[in-house]
């Protein structure tokens, strides 16, 4: 029902402008006209609701998914972008000039007005380059901090040029209703980001971390464990993952999603799997012990607690066994009774991670590019590998919980579903949507 009841939510939220401008706008223009103003206070509307659509609030993304919930994000982000590219083409024809703000006889004129057009033209040009941005950012390859801020400064700045666009240039907008509606809207878009890079920051230094230890696992990954320092550590369920912040101020934007590999357990320990990739990974090895670190969570709902298939299917590739590790180790802890598969694929022998731990019963290791005595799997964990490893009733019957790179879960996911699995049995986590 949860999910249910957020998509409701979020058609309520971004019709209400629709709506209400129609109640209160008076006598009706040429289609193509109101098609325009629709368009445009659609647009504003869904960009508004992106705040909250960002992943960091835990009534949203740890009911439908953060998955989900990303994957929206982008696709109304794209959706908004369209109506907003439309939104200004629809009004040719249109009689410009007039009094403004908007007469009582309801004129069915544009504003000629270069200021209250101009903040309307900025954020048409702003926002392509802000969704562009985010679309490309690994291709660009410059440092995920820099994309962070930017995208946030970007999104306010084409919020606060769309509200003055809408309530000085708009025929809706600049009704009294419409206005306070809008200043509404834009208060909660801003308090969203004053919550998550001002009160979060405040609440995290209170509950402070301290590293443990940083263990090195393969060539080039590790494992990073952190202690509470004076409170009584994270309240999170095995699968979950953090924003994690080592060595900086709760403020700085030098912080990163990482999933918890231990167990809720195993104690009061957090344990985390990193891969060297990124400007902070790459250094993560040098990380000294008692080296004060900050946790923003737990986000997410890669878990299988509570759930009631008799089996489960962990389905990882490369450094996305972390959380799968940290609900294998939750299962052992707690004389889990139901059945569990583990496959793991990697590139080469030397990157498989906690091979003494995982063992070798009811564990499938896949290397594409294999020693010449392995007696794994060899190749890619596709379909042809799910076929050889599960049972026509695992397929129907068992969860199948699985993270790791994005064209790995595509073609599990997909076979999967081919094979009867119910797509709530299947549960993905990714940290990369494009």
């Amino acid at each position: 029902m949860k999910p249910l009841l957020l998509i409701f939510a979020y058609l309520v939220v971004v019709a209400s402008p629709l709506i209400l401008s129609w109640l209160v706008g008076g006598s009706p223009r040429l289609f193509h006209q109101d098609l325009a103003s629709g368009l445009g206070i659609l647009a504003f509307s869904m960009i508004l609701a992106e705040f909250v659509l960002s992943g960091r609030f835990k009534s949203v993304s740890n009911g439908v998914g953060m998955d989900v919930t990303m994957r929206f994000h982008q696709v109304m982000a794209r959706t908004a972008l369209a109506f907003a590219f439309l939104h200004p083409f629809l009004y040719q024809g249109t009689p410009s000039g007039g009094q403004r703000p908007w007469d009582p006889t309801r004129q069915l004129t544009i504003t000629t007005d270069f200021v209250s057009l101009s903040t309307g033209i900025a954020a048409f040009v702003l926002l392509p380059g802000l969704i562009l941005l985010a679309i490309r950012r690994t291709q660009l390859d410059y440092k995920y901090e820099t994309w962070r801020l930017t995208h946030g400064i970007g999104a306010l700045l084409i919020a606060l040029l769309l509200l003055h666009h809408t309530v000085y240039a708009g025929r809706y907008g600049s009704q009294p209703v419409m206005t306070w509606v809008w200043l509404a809207m834009t208060g909660v878009a801003v308090g969203s980001l004053l919550y998550v890079y001002l009160l979060v920051p405040l609440l995290d230094k209170a509950r402070p971390w301290r590293v443990a230890s940083v263990t090195r696992l393969t060539p080039k990954q590790w494992q990073v464990t952190v202690t509470p320092d004076g409170h009584c550590g994270l309240d999170y369920r095995a699968g979950q993952f953090v924003w994690l912040n080592v060595g900086h101020s709760t403020f700085s934007m030098k912080e990163n999603p990482f999933s918890i590999c231990s167990a809720p357990a195993g104690g009061l320990e957090l344990s985390f799997m990193i891969k060297e990739l990124g400007d902070f990974t790459r250094t993560i090895g040098q990380t000294k012990a008692g080296t004060i670190a900050y946790l923003d969570g737990p986000y997410g709902s890669l878990c299988v607690d509570g759930r009631t298939e008799p089996g489960v299917a962990l389905i990882a590739g490369g450094v996305g066994l972390a959380p799968l590790i940290g609900i294998l180790r939750q299962m052992r802890l707690s004389a889990d009774l139901r059945k569990v598969k583990v496959v793991y694929g990697n590139r080469a022998i030397d990157q498989i991670a906690y091979l003494d731990e995982l063992g070798a019963q009811d564990v499938t290791y896949v290397l594409s590019d294999p020693p010449e005595n392995w007696r794994g799997e060899i190749g890619f964990v596709d379909a042809a590998l799910m076929d050889r490893v599960f049972s026509e009733e695992e397929f129907s019957e068992w969860v199948f919980v699985m993270c790791g790179p994005a064209i790995m879960m595509d073609i599990v996911e997909d076979h999967l579903i081919e094979r009867g699995t119910p797509s709530h049995r299947v549960l993905s986590e990714r940290f990369d949507y494009d």
